[in-house]
Parts: C-alpha cells; sequence; structure tokens
C-alpha cells in the first residue's frame, strides 16, 4: 500500500520519514553520552574537549527544540488558538524548568540561577523578541494592529507574578539576601499556581475570544468572534503528534545533566559573571518560540506573536517559580530569587513599557526601537554590573 494510500486511512496522519531523522540524532547524542559520558567529563579541563561538549549539547538540544516547536504548532493546528499557542508555551517551559533543575542540582553555586533566568528570559522576550519583532513589523507593513484584550490580560497577569517572584524578595523583613522562608517559599508558590492556573482557565474558557485576532481594521478593538468549526481531528492524529512531540522533548531532558555541568565547569573555569548561564539556559528555550513570534509578526500575525511571547514569560514564572522553590525546600539548596538593584530598575522600566507599548490597537517601529534599547542595556549590564 502506497503512503499516500495509507494517509487516507482513518487516523492513520501522513508519515514521512523526514520526521524521524531529528529524534534520531537526538537519541543517538543521549546513547553516546550515556556510554562515554563519564569519560569526556573527566577531562573537561581540557579547553578543546568542553568547548566541543558544550557546542555539541548547545546545537543538538537547540535543534531538537526546534522539533519540540513544530510538532506543537502542528498540535496548534489541531486543537486551535489560543489552546494551541499554550501548548508550545507550555512544551517550552518544561524544557526550561529541567535545565533549571539539571544545572541546580549540580555542585557548583547556582542560588541565583533560576532567578537570572527569568530574568533574562523576561528580557529576551519582553524587549529583544519583541523590540525586533516590532521594528521589522513596523519596516514591512508600517503599523500592526492586534488584540489589545489579550495582551493586557497577559501583562495584567506577568506584572505580578514578575514582581512577587523577583522584586519582593528582597524587601520582605525575614531575610536579607534575596531568599524566602519556608513559609513565604510555600505560600508564593501556591498563590502563583493558582494566579497562573486561573488565568489558563479563563484564557482556554470564557476570555477564549481575547486571545485571537481581530477581524479588521474598522472593528480591531473587537475581539474576534468565535472561529467557523475546525475539521475533527482523525482518529490517532492527536497521537501521533503528541507522540513525536515526547520523542523530541525526551533527549533534552536526558540530556540537561551533562550540558549542566559542561555550563557549569566553563563558568567556573573562564570566571564568567553567573548570570551568563542563566542567559544560556534562556536563549537555549526561547530561540525557537522567538524565532515563530518573528515569522508571526513578519506575516502580519502580531496576536499570534504576543500569544507566543507575553504566554511564554507568563508561563515562565509562573511555573518556574514553583518549580525551583520546590527544588529548594526538598534539597535543602538556597535560592536567590530578588534581583539586584540595577535589575529592579531594568525590570520595572520593561513592565511599564510593555504597558504602554500595548496600551493601544496598532503598533509601529518606534515601540521596538525602545524596547531594543532597553534589551542593549541589559546585556551592559550582565558584564558590567
Amino acid at each position: 500500500m502506497t503512503q499516500e494510500a495509507l494517509a487516507k486511512q482513518p487516523g492513520l496522519p501522513m508519515f514521512n520519514p523526514r520526521m524521524l531523522i531529528r529524534p534520531a540524532i537526538a537519541w543517538l547524542t543521549v546513547s553516546l553520552f550515556l556510554i562515554f559520558g563519564s569519560d569526556w567529563m573527566a577531562h573537561l579541563s581540557r579547553h578543546e574537549i568542553g568547548l566541543s561538549l558544550f557546542a555539541w549539547l548547545f546545537f543538538v538540544i537547540v535543534w531538537v527544540a526546534f522539533g519540540v516547536v513544530h510538532e506543537a504548532e502542528e498540535l496548534a493546528g489541531l486543537l486551535g488558538e489560543p489552546v494551541g499557542t499554550l501548548v508550545l508555551t507550555l512544551s517550552i517551559v518544561i524544557i526550561e524548568v529541567v535545565l533549571i533543575s539539571a544545572v541546580m542540582l549540580g555542585a557548583g553555586d547556582t542560588a541565583t540561577l533560576a532567578r537570572d533566568t527569568m530574568f533574562a528570559v523576561l528580557m529576551i522576550v519582553l524587549n529583544g523578541v519583541v523590540g525586533l519583532g516590532l521594528l521589522i513589523g513596523g519596516i514591512r507593513h508600517h503599523e500592526q494592529a492586534f488584540n489589545l484584550h489579550g495582551a493586557s490580560a497577559y501583562l495584567a497577569v506577568i506584572i505580578p507574578l514578575a514582581t512577587i517572584a523577583l522584586v519582593l524578595p528582597n524587601f520582605t523583613a525575614s531575610t536579607s539576601d534575596g531568599t524566602l522562608t519556608s513559609v513565604q517559599a510555600t505560600a508564593f508558590s501556591i498563590l502563583t499556581i493558582a494566579l497562573y492556573g486561573l488565568f489558563l482557565w479563563l484564557q482556554t474558557g470564557r476570555y477564549k475570544g481575547y486571545f485571537i485576532a481581530p477581524r479588521s481594521d474598522s472593528d480591531a478593538n473587537v475581539p474576534e468572534a468565535p472561529p467557523p468549526p475546525r475539521r475533527i481531528p482523525r482518529k490517532g492524529e492527536m497521537l501521533f503528534h503528541v507522540a513525536l512531540l515526547l520523542l523530541n522533548i525526551l533527549p533534552i531532558v536526558i540530556l540537561s545533566k551533562s550540558l549542566a555541568k559542561v555550563l557549569d565547569y566553563g563558568i567556573a573555569a573562564t570566571g564568567a559573571p553567573h548570570a551568563l548561564g542563566g542567559i544560556i539556559i534562556a536563549m537555549l528555550v526561547f530561540t525557537p518560540e522567538g524565532i515563530s513570534a518573528l515569522v508571526a509578526i513578519r506575516r502580519d500575525e502580531l496576536t499570534r506573536a504576543i500569544n507566543l511571547c507575553l504566554g511564554g514569560a507568563a508561563s515562565t514564572v509562573g511555573l518556574t517559580v514553583p518549580a525551583v522553590l520546590a527544588i529548594g525546600l526538598f534539597t535543602g539548596k538556597p535560592v536567590v530569587l530578588g534581583l539586584p538593584p540595577a535589575s529592579i530598575v531594568l525590570l520595572a522600566s520593561t513592565l511599564v513599557l510593555s504597558s504602554l507599548t500595548f496600551s493601544g490597537w496598532r503598533t509601529t517601529m518606534l515601540e521596538g526601537a525602545v524596547h531594543l534599547s532597553m534589551f542593549a542595556v541589559f546585556l551592559v549590564l550582565v558584564f558590567s554590573p
């Protein structure tokens, strides 16, 4: 039976052998590291070996992350918006939490890793990707319309979650080093999960229309009407893409421990800023999603790009904070969440700027240029705090 004939059978989606190339290389890398990884890690002091291992792992993880994004977008086409975008953002955040957890459980000083990663994600997303996207969109389309209700809802969640996680720990009386007590960590984790969970419930239910592109320029301030009935996925089609999604995610989970060892050793050996580890993890997990957002903006799909960027920022804070605090409570490792003063100023400025950028119904190049300038300030402060 031919491939086309198989595709016509109920429940059998079109299969292309090239779909397995990416996970096959990833699982081959996993096998090699399981067999030879211990010997390789013992020779990290040889810089050429350490650099080669880091480049290899970085490339494989980013490449497989693109596979995760592809399968999540396939599911997005089957599930529709905003559920489809939600699948993508949650998949990326799972990878982020796994990478942070792997590094935290290592032997190095990782007390500030979660903080640095969350802050880097917020800066990369809210300033880097948003700024570059609005600049590209402004050049190509002059002005771009989006659904203001959805952007406002995202920011209404991001602002309190980011403040509670990254600012408030510096101003509590119980501790003086940006950490939280056990009671505070437990209470803030429950609060964060509850708030983010409520947002997801409303996003996929009552206020689903807020996260769909407006119908036209004449009624851009009116949420999109419910879309026409979608094609019902064939039997087995969902399971097919879910299986491929897991086939791409699992190698990242397994390889994260090896990457954590190489990254931890590299930062210690070179004397690089500790914040660089958080930036590398943020780049690893958000590069595919950021590229998807830029492609959407180029197609004049600003609402989808906002769902990806602001949704990624919200899920990063909403899910990473409880995860790392739980690790700290169970392992006894210190978790410093409070940002230094300069970073607090930059975070507050970014949140205010984002609120202004998404306060109207259209965006221009000017907002993109301003966000990119804030991103440049962030990069300078990493290497010259």
